[in-house]
């Protein structure tokens, strides 16, 4: 096996991952449940979801009564959409894969050029 071959399939590998995961963010994010997961369902238990004054209110004993806004619900991706705007989960899923990919991308090349640098000292 040719260098070229070898330093090509890691390359494709990663085109192809990135390729999946933008389909999967983008465009199958679409297609997910709006309805609340298990933990929201288990949070509520015991509890009565009432609509008081044009807020809704929970009646009864749950551990959904003790949360609290998150200090990042108001930011730009808040709900998994892009400023709360209806139909942007797809928007806000590509972009968490980018910058997720970029910065994980950057802490393994961090990595290994330190430690590259401490094998050419070493060899040198």
């Amino acid at each position: 096996m040719s260098t070229s071959t070898r330093s090509r399939r890691p390359l494709a590998f990663f085109l192809g991952f990135l390729l999946v995961a933008l389909v999967v963010a983008g465009g199958i994010s679409y297609l997910a449940s709006g309805d609340p997961d298990g933990l929201d369902s288990v949070a509520l238990d015991g509890c009565q979801v009432v609509e008081s004054g044009g807020q809704e209110q929970l009646r009864g004993t749950c551990i959904a009564q003790n949360e609290a806004d998150h200090s990042f619900g108001s930011g730009p991706f808040a709900d998994y959409t892009v400023g709360g705007a209806e139909g942007t989960n797809g928007v806000a899923g590509v972009v968490g894969v980018l910058v997720t990919l970029v910065l994980a991308g950057g802490l393994f090349w961090v990595l290994r050029g330190g430690r590259r640098a401490g094998r050419r000292r070493r060899d040198g």
